[in-house]
């Protein structure tokens, strides 16, 4: 089930609802109930899968919580661990694996297809294995219920594409009793049209531009263009992971739950460092704490540093897709990461910063988007070695009518003045603005869904990973 379909604008307020109108001690079954259902509609056959890897994971830990035993808990530990990076193996990299090394080994490669990956497979098993984890470091107890634990895995609004949540942030909010006078309406609502915006009037928008380029024939377009397409998939990405990410929030706060932000305006970064300070928060974290700090972190020689980084952005890519392109981008991102941290005196304007910031990230996020490693390289090869500037963007603007184009400036230009907003507090808070501007801001975002939103209810973009 898609946010943006008409299925989930009948499932909403169904099991809103009901949730508020049943007892108490009935809502989080129902939670748990709709959260099967949501999931159930992709794939009932992957419903099975998500079960038996959170209910293991929920018993593995109450054993590893009962126990004193240090090789005993480690043990149980190891199995959490394998038994999920099992499930990913199987499911997502056992086809790279076997296509890699059939074709370095043999002559007469039978190449498999790819299977069909359940989604959000790798944000509720990072979930999972991270309260494992947390349990055989004594952070908490194991004496959630299983159904708790179960829901604290699965709750529909984060599960399919995020935002990764911890144990201590969601598991108490799912013990407490809420009620309904306590919604924050207007929070809600303001994510939600915002979210819906940012999906299906500027992701889905841009995508008209940039998937005939990445999916037809690249050798059809120029450097300049390839450029420009790269920094229309880095504001497409943005626009549609973190449209998701609104809305689930928002949704959330439908049952008086918080979820963690998950981006924080990372477009206005000014250095790749702070990109990923502000870029999928919620994985980076994951990363930084259950892989980077567990392997060392920067408490160890240089060597050791600048390998922990650059393993953490190649896990980070191999996270994203079992392809060349994602170790790929990992790896320029880490690299990048680390010359930025080499003890240089350059003193630069921000808005330099920022255009640095941008180019390169856009650069990176071809390699992202690229669909194998015969098209990225041919990319690369026009950007930095045959940049040609003589056909202009002629090849680009046939792909939509000039005003698709002007349409597109608009709602970019929206995405950016809210950001600049946010981030800069351009205009300052006052009743005129609480009371005016921004309730009318929000209207006109939502008519501009209606009268320019793509309702197709195409798949974010995060569901296939």
């Amino acid at each position: 089930m898609l946010f943006n379909s008409l299925i989930f604008l009948v499932f909403l307020p169904i099991v809103f609802s009901a949730y508020w109108l049943i007892p108490v001690k009935h809502r989080n079954l129902l939670l748990l109930i709709a959260s099967y259902y949501f999931y159930f509609s992709y794939n009932p056959w992957f419903l099975i899968l998500l079960i038996g890897t959170s209910g293991l994971d929920f018993y593995i830990a109450k054993a590893i919580s009962k126990t004193e035993e240090k090789f005993k808990r480690k043990t149980l530990l190891v199995l959490s661990i394998v038994s999920n990076i099992g499930v990913l193996f199987a499911f997502k990299y056992f086809v790279f694996f076997y296509n890699t090394g059939l074709s370095i080994f043999s002559n007469h490669s039978h190449l498999l297809s790819n299977f069909i990956i359940p989604a959000g497979l790798s944000f509720y098993t990072f979930q999972s294995i991270s309260y494992t984890i947390d349990i055989y470091r004594n952070k908490y107890k194991a004496d959630d219920t299983l159904k708790d634990f179960l829901l604290y895995v699965s709750f529909f609004p984060h599960m399919v594409a995020g935002p990764i949540v911890r144990h201590h942030t969601l598991m108490p909010q799912l013990k407490t009793i809420h009620f309904l006078k306590d919604i924050e309406w207007a929070n809600a609502s303001k994510l939600i049209i915002w979210g819906f915006f940012k999906k299906m009037v500027i992701a889905d928008n841009v995508a008209y531009l940039v998937n005939p380029v990445f999916n037809g024939l690249p050798n059809d377009f120029n450097s300049l263009e390839f450029f420009i397409i790269g920094l229309l998939f880095l504001i497409q990405l943005y626009a549609d992971f973190s449209g998701y990410s609104d809305i689930a929030i928002g949704v959330a706060k439908l049952f008086k739950i918080n979820l963690n932000i998950n981006w924080n305006r990372p477009l206005l970064s000014k250095s790749v460092t702070e990109y990923w300070q502000r870029h999928h928060i919620s994985l980076t974290s994951w990363f930084k704490e259950y892989v980077y700090i567990s392997i060392g972190g920067n408490k160890v020689s240089t060597a050791k540093w600048i390998f922990n980084v650059l393993i953490v952005f190649l896990l980070s890519g191999f996270w994203h897709g079992a392809y060349f392109t994602f170790l790929i981008w990992g790896l320029l991102n880490g690299i990048f990461y680390l010359l930025e941290h080499l003890p240089l005196k350059l003193k630069l304007p921000n808005f330099i910063k920022w255009l640095y910031t941008i180019f390169f990230i856009s650069i990176f996020f071809i390699a992202f988007r690229a669909n194998n490693l015969h098209d990225l390289i041919f990319i690369y090869q026009q950007i930095f070695i045959n940049f040609n500037l003589s056909d202009g963007l002629n090849h680009l603007l046939s792909l939509n009518d000039r005003l698709f184009f002007v349409m597109l400036i608009f709602i970019i230009g929206i995405l950016f003045m809210k950001e600049l907003q946010e981030e800069f507090i351009v205009i300052k808070s006052s009743h005129f603005k609480e009371q005016i501007l921004t309730p009318l801001f929000y209207m006109i975002i939502f008519c501009l869904i209606f009268c320019l939103g793509n309702f197709n209810a195409n798949s974010f973009i995060y569901f296939q990973f």
